[in-house]
């Protein structure tokens, strides 16, 4: 394992969060829900605010009451506030594999283990929920970002009228803010004229922010979108050296940083200047989500 990164301490890290504002990531595992502080690109205190297991996880900003952290959970639906004692709690005990923001709606989208898939709604300033509409199923559905969902059919629009098949096969993973990405079992896609081709092969995992930028984990290796200028084909597309021999599993974004889980642990960081890393002690890694907390 390589050493943690820098030689920063937790304090020094806190007060320079403590200047400079804070991120929070919820990393979501087997064991729990990890939180870690972030600040730029410096990793602070973290530490395990749920323990029951988590299959994903996702962050929903509203303009009115905190902000929300939904996890996916084999229990069902478990929603916190965003702050610095967050209290999940399920508020649903339909089993659950996948959570995503509602693109172009208020809510969440989730995708259950029976393969149903459901617009959740919460009351304004809490954590209760307001209103369930069923948009329809999907065979083992895997993810779920913005209106996309990922299933072994392919993947799947959520509308006013349900789901809608956009196509492909065998999708593991989708990030439908901006330019709508999927990871599937033959490659990595871009929406143009249909699904473009980025590359072949395995294509595990996406993560965009919305403003043009994007990551995919594809044959190995972490790819990150490097074109400012509108392509999406291969050649927009960088391999990233991570300061760590790991697999990648998790990809999230948050205002102006990109962070990269590992399958054993160790989150990694980049706010412009290269990545930085801190080994948090979590394996069995299925998803981080951002929120801006300070």
């Amino acid at each position: 394992m390589a050493p943690a990164e820098d030689d920063i301490s937790i304090d020094e890290k806190r007060v320079y969060a403590g200047s400079a504002g804070r991120t929070d990531a919820y990393v979501a595992t087997g064991s729990g829900i990890v939180r870690v502080s972030l600040s730029a690109d410096k990793i602070g205190a973290f530490d395990m605010v749920a323990r029951d297991a988590a299959r994903d996880a996702a962050v929903l900003a509203r303009g009115e009451g905190s902000d929300l952290v939904a996890a996916a959970t084999p229990d069902g639906l478990s929603v916190a506030a965003v702050g610095d004692d967050p209290d999940f709690a399920l508020v649903d005990d339909e089993p659950t594999v996948a959570v995503g923001v509602a693109g172009g709606r208020d809510g969440v989208i989730v995708a259950r283990e029976d393969g149903a898939v459901e617009h959740v709604e919460f009351e304004e300033s809490g954590t209760a929920v307001a209103s369930t509409t069923q948009l329809g199923s999907v065979t083992d559905p895997r993810a779920v970002d913005g209106a996309l969902v990922a299933g072994a059919e392919g993947v799947f629009q959520a509308g006013d009228g349900g789901l809608t098949d956009v196509g492909l096969d065998d999708a593991r993973d989708v990030a439908g803010s901006g330019m709508p990405l999927a990871a599937t079992g033959a490659g990595l896609y871009w929406l143009g004229n249909g699904w473009m081709t980025v590359r072949e092969g395995v294509a595990d995992a996406v993560a965009a922010d919305g403003d043009g930028h994007a990551m995919a984990v594809g044959g190995g290796d972490l790819l990150v979108h490097a074109d400012a200028g509108g392509e999406w084909g291969d050649e927009a597309w960088e391999t990233a050296e991570l300061p760590v021999d790991e697999a990648v599993v998790a990809l999230g974004y948050g205002p102006g940083v990109s962070v990269a889980v590992t399958d054993a642990g160790t989150l990694c960081v980049d706010a412009g200047d290269g990545w930085r890393h801190q080994v948090v002690g979590v394996r069995d890694v299925n998803g981080v989500a951002l929120a801006v907390v300070e």
